[in-house]
């Protein structure tokens, strides 16, 4: 099966009222052709479960500066100014999960599994509305699993059959996002042959990977 793709075909995939992952961290490690190019498409109504918006002319924060998006689930905002007035006006719903529990209800979400218990966010805001579990006489917050229709991954190396290698704190996200959606497509800064990647080095491996657009 060829999974290589071009990045118009990519993004064609991408209706509106979707619910995209795109991994990455402040843009670095985020598959941003293909964030340029679904700007350019303009796709609308998107729910988008990211780490962070980035910022306003850079990385997935472009798609919310278009308003192409009606909620994010994130773990910050701080660093674009146009999902922080669009939450302020009501543009946009952004429902906040601190990082390391947005990171277990991607892992849950591609593992199948029901949700993650934890003690992170007991008595503030982030527990209204949510289930207490208790577990040995200690309360936990039940968090439910995170999947998505695609996620768009940002490789630094692949090869042609979808084995992922990530550089860095490129991988943010991006491993983990990879198991969570329905349909994954990678970004690669990079591509080489089959077999020109060490077993050992493989991050992703390729049965996750449904399509490559080669950046090369």
């Amino acid at each position: 099966m060829n999974k290589i793709i071009s990045i118009n075909e990519a993004v064609s995939k991408v209706k509106d009222e979707m619910t995209l992952m795109i991994g990455g961290f402040m843009s670095v490690g985020t598959a941003n052709n293909m964030v340029d190019q679904l700007v350019e498409a303009g796709v609308k109504n998107l729910t988008i479960i990211c780490n962070d918006t980035a910022f306003a002319d850079k990385g997935l924060g472009k798609l919310i500066a278009n308003k192409q998006v009606k909620k994010v689930i994130t773990s910050h905002i701080g660093t674009n100014p146009a999902t922080i007035e669009q939450m302020n006006n009501g543009d946009i719903e952004v429902e906040f999960s601190p990082q390391g529990t947005l990171a277990e209800r991607v892992r849950s979400g591609g593992a199948g599994l029901g949700g993650v218990l934890t003690p992170t966010g007991l008595g503030t805001i982030i527990a209204e509305g949510k289930e207490v579990v208790i577990v040995d006489g200690k309360e936990y917050l039940l968090e439910k699993p995170l999947r998505a229709d695609i996620a768009l991954i940002g490789a630094s190396i692949s090869d042609k059959q979808g084995n992922l290698i990530y550089k860095g704190t490129t991988q943010n996200f991006n491993p983990l996002m990879a198991t969570a959606a329905d349909l994954v497509i990678a970004e690669a800064e990079k591509m080489v042959e089959v077999g020109e990647i060490s077993p050992e080095q493989v991050r992703t491996p390729s049965i996750f990977v449904d399509y490559i657009v080669n950046n090369n």
